[in-house]
């Protein structure tokens, strides 16, 4: 598990005049840069119990499909099952065929392995109808959590197939934690590697959008991103013992606020701003925090320079989710520069390559695209002409270009 680091501790973020306790003032629409403290920081958590309980009353059950009457009684099971997948369900699955290519023993697929299989994801169970040899304990969820990921660096199937596993087994994982009450450290670490691996999803899925089933596997991967989101910042308060912040929390926070980023508004429903509202001063003053509200705030008031000087600073998770903006910011600012340019002065494409974060000739591709002609001066440079009517977005999408610095997020 990766360690801590303190937080800062500052306790004077408002002042003013002494008033009797009774009064209460209204909020200060003027302080919007100020933030209240949440009242969920600093739960006590002296036992997974009690943690349990907090997580329960934030619908954590619900988030990953277990029966929430049943887990209410915190009478969890301990699971006892030795292997990825429990043997009965191997033994049943094997007969019918119900196996996916990963689990198949040497390509058979009415064969497996304790090796292979990996336990399925079964909708709303209820604890009182599941055996403990039926649910695998920490141990066995961190080597199956460990075995899934590495898939997703094998280059033998397409992504989508390899996505469509590991998505289903991961929500199994998630099922299991959540029936055993599992709201420790480990837990939060492997719902940060599941997170990434929708994050890393949502990036390779977007590639293939035009595929109406892959449209499909997008929506429901940023569902599940958005679910397995919420539970982990559940996870990162019920755990909270002190003023102190996650290595990584502030990362995990930051993806939340670039789903924010296009159609992606309220991925959970909520207001951008009452969820600010509840984060610590450590989490929002950080520079993972700091990066994606000011990644935000460019895309929405179209300041392309901002945000694409910005970018360049991104994480390889952020990158993966602001990526598919990147572009559209690019045309825009095209547009900007063909309608609000002086017509006698064409604009430098070299200016414009370091201005968008792209080679010169991929903006020679990208002004084509958007149609929009070039040209060549006497001195061999490409210009862009103003004032062009011809100006539109691609009809087919944009393709892909790298963005320089961070190529290699794109291999």
């Amino acid at each position: 598990m990766e360690g801590r680091r303190p937080r800062n501790r500052n306790t004077s973020s408002f002042s003013g005049p002494a008033r009797p306790r009774s009064q209460k003032l209204p909020p200060d629409p003027t302080q919007h840069a100020k933030f209240t403290p949440s009242p969920r920081r600093g739960i006590p958590s002296t036992s997974d119990s009690d943690k349990a309980r907090v997580l329960n009353s934030r619908n954590y059950a619900q988030e990953e499909d277990v029966d929430a009457e049943s887990s209410s009684s915190f009478a969890s099971i301990a699971g006892t099952c030795p292997y990825m997948c429990p043997e009965k369900e191997r033994l049943q699955r094997e007969p019918l065929r119900d196996l996916a290519v990963f689990e198949r023993l040497h390509g058979n697929p009415r064969k497996s392995s304790p090796g292979l299989a990996v336990k399925k994801f079964c909708r709303t169970l209820s604890v009182k109808d599941v055996q403990a040899s039926d649910v695998r304990p920490l141990p066995v969820l961190e080597d199956t959590v460990k075995h899934l990921l590495s898939l997703l660096d094998a280059n033998e199937h397409p992504f989508e197939v390899v996505h469509d596993f590991v998505f289903d087994r991961t929500r199994s994982v998630r099922q299991d934690l959540s029936m055993q009450n599992i709201v420790n450290e480990k837990a939060i670490y492997l719902y940060e590697e599941m997170v990434k691996f929708h994050v890393i999803s949502h990036y390779k899925l977007q590639h293939c959008i035009s595929d109406p089933n892959m449209a499909s596997m997008h929506h429901l991967n940023m569902e599940q991103l958005s679910k397995t989101l919420a539970s982990l910042f559940n996870l990162y308060e019920a755990n909270r013992n002190s003023n102190d912040v996650y290595q990584n929390e502030a990362e995990f926070h930051s993806l939340y606020v670039l789903l924010h980023l296009g159609s992606y508004s309220k991925p959970t429903g909520e207001s951008l701003s009452l969820w600010f509202s509840r984060l610590s001063a450590s989490v929002l003053k950080s520079k993972e925090m700091s990066f994606a509200r000011q990644i935000l705030r460019s895309f929405r008031i179209g300041n392309y320079k901002h945000f694409c000087a910005a970018a360049a600073q991104a994480s390889y998770l952020q990158y993966c989710i602001l990526e598919p903006f990147i572009n559209e910011v690019r045309a825009m600012a095209l547009s900007c520069i063909n309608f609000g340019g002086y017509k006698l002065h064409p604009y430098p494409l070299v200016d414009l390559s370091k201005l968008l974060m792209m080679k010169e000739s991929d903006v020679v591709s990208l002004c084509n695209a958007c149609g929009l002609e070039t040209c060549t001066d006497e001195s061999g440079n490409k210009l862009l002409p103003t004032k062009q009517t011809t100006f539109c977005h691609p009809k087919g999408g944009f393709q892909s270009y790298s963005f320089l610095g961070l190529e290699e997020f794109e291999k």
